[in-house]
């Protein structure tokens, strides 16, 4: 069966497999009029995969009984969970928890996953369970997608990883300026995510970055596909990456960076493999400057109450992890803004960001 282009398998097109290779979890809130493309590139993985649809207690349009119809004609692979509205940290946990899958991904109802790309990866798990191999963590790339702009921007790992070969943290190459490894490029063993205790916050914007930064130290072995499998849509005004949306919602910026900041102590840290603790410390480096960055701006009214929940966040990590805070504040890139008048964090965050929004073509 074709739909929009795509080959959906019908249920009787593969035997049935009991064990699933990898979960999709798809958070859907009032995702009506996009989350068909999503579900329907997820389904050409066939019988080997399972879709946990969340319904994040969708009230303005018919994505319960979208989820419905999924279910009731792909029962083998489609599970549908209907909850209270919880927010996107909120359908993240609930689909690990109900994962049945040897990986887990995340893929949001806006976005899809390249089917042709797909099944490069579903071939690598498929050869490296059936030579024992035990991936924890599987990489390949994403691509920015903007339709309004008729652009895509991949952001690529070739730099960084080796590819087509399993790998360790000692063999990983420096991550510069503002890379890192965002969760859309990140399909962990389901039992990774378990074992780092990863609990994301409800009703919170933004929790990917801890999706791509707790688990890590529960990583020993990595497999980079140079490949551009995920689909990242831009362009929506209501999409929480929206310059204006990630201004407006700065304290929940501010929580996830705390949240990170804390999710292991300096000290714990320092006693990671070199290269593992470098890129850590990297990752913290560049929300940080993302959350000056949008904490810092909006209406001039807002500036004093801005100015005191950042102030609040510094003080908190003072006393919380001395070590964390001093490195933050006088050993990191981030630290030479730290020091500076509130309005100068203002204007230099802000030229950051019209680069951000220039190259990356991502609000």
């Amino acid at each position: 069966m074709k739909r929009g282009g795509l080959h959906v398998p019908r249920p009787s097109d593969r035997g049935f497999c009991m064990e699933k290779l990898i979960t999709f979890a798809v958070p859907c809130y009032n995702s009506a009029a996009y989350m068909h493309h999503c579900i329907d590139t997820l389904l050409t993985a066939g019988e080997e995969a399972q879709i946990v649809i969340v319904d994040d207690g969708s009230t303005k349009d018919n994505t319960a009984e979208i989820a419905d119809e999924y279910a009731a004609k792909y029962p083998r692979i489609v599970e549908v969970v209907h909850k209270e509205n919880g927010g996107h940290g909120s359908g993240v946990n609930t689909g690990i928890a109900h994962a049945k899958g040897l990986y887990f991904k995340v893929v949001d109802s806006d976005d899809w996953l390249n089917p042709k790309e797909l099944s490069v990866l579903m071939e690598r798990i498929r050869k490296d369970v059936s030579a024992g191999k035990q991936i924890d963590l599987y990489l390949a790339n994403f691509v920015y997608e903007k339709p309004s702009e008729n652009t895509r921007h991949p952001r690529r790992y070739k730099k960084n990883f080796p590819a087509e070969k399993q790998f360790g943290w000692k063999d990983i190459r420096p991550f510069l300026f503002s890379n890192v490894v965002i969760m859309h490029s990140m399909y962990y063993r389901t039992q990774v995510l378990r074992d780092s205790g990863l609990q994301l916050p409800e009703h919170t914007f933004y929790v990917d970055n801890l999706v791509a930064f707790q688990p890590l130290p529960h990583v020993k072995t990595m497999y980079y596909m140079n490949i551009d499998l995920y689909e990242y849509y831009i362009g929506r005004e209501d999409q929480s990456v929206s310059g204006q949306n990630i201004t407006k919602r700065y304290r929940q910026q501010i929580l996830v960076t705390d949240l990170m900041m804390r999710a292991y102590s300096y000290e714990q840290i320092k006693t990671f493999e070199p290269r593992l603790r470098h890129y850590m410390l990297h990752d913290i480096n560049v929300l940080m400057c993302l959350t000056l960055m949008f904490s810092s701006n909006g209406p001039k009214e807002e500036i004093p109450e801005r100015k005191a929940a950042v102030q609040d966040m510094w003080k908190r990590l003072k006393a919380d992890d001395k070590g964390m805070y001093s490195f933050m504040r006088h050993r990191s890139y981030i630290g030479c803004i730290c020091w500076t008048p509130f309005r100068f964090q203002r204007w230099i965050t802000r030229m950051f960001y019209y680069f951000y929004k220039r190259i990356l073509k991502c609000s």
